[in-house]
């Protein structure tokens, strides 16, 4: 993935007349807990009202089963979100738990039911791996419930050192990946 549209758009910074460059991100948003069409229209409003936040594409709904979760885990809802920003990486991170906690998002236990997920699983070609935040998101190449609808949406869509969206969703059981209809946005 490349910076979006082009690496030389910039952003001038009406407070301080800074330039940020403009990034492509996506950004995965899943739940398993009461609402969870509801909560994933939340979620795309709440990152519609961001400031330096333009939604460029929003995928389809899937339902999947969870992933490594404990025994009676319901089944999630997922989509993707492809974004433009000028947000850094951890200010972007901030609003997506942000996002969660005002939805009534908990982690009491690893890969636990929740109200509502938003990971960010790649930010332009930016590369993180600190205590906070690990870009691209370790797992995404891995998981159907992401490639499946940024491939939707983003058919060039690239996880940096990993490879094509396209190539990637040939080594991934897809099979459980089902479509479940549209969220509403405001382009």
């Amino acid at each position: 993935m490349t910076e979006s549209p082009t690496p030389y758009v910039l952003d001038a910074d009406t407070m301080t007349g800074g330039m940020r460059p403009i990034r492509q991100a996506v950004i995965a948003i899943g739940s398993n807990l009461g609402d969870r069409l509801n909560r994933l229209q939340g979620a795309v409003a709440a990152l519609e009202d961001t400031p330096e936040v333009t939604i460029v594409a929003v995928s389809s709904v899937y339902e999947t089963e969870p992933v490594k979760a404990p025994e009676g885990s319901g089944k999630f809802l997922n989509a993707v979100v492809l974004i433009d920003t000028t947000l850094t990486v951890h200010t972007m991170l901030d609003r997506a738990l942000a996002i969660e906690d005002a939805f009534g998002r908990e982690r009491p236990e690893a890969n636990g039911p929740r109200t509502l997920d938003v990971d960010l699983i790649v930010v332009g070609d930016r590369i993180a791996d600190d205590e906070t935040l690990q870009l691209p998101h370790p797992r995404a190449h891995e998981r159907g419930f992401v490639l499946v609808p940024w491939l939707e949406i983003d058919p060039e869509g690239e996880i940096p050192g990993k490879g094509f969206v396209a190539d990637l969703i040939g080594d991934v059981d897809t099979s459980g990946v089902e479509r479940r209809g549209d969220l509403e946005i405001m382009l």
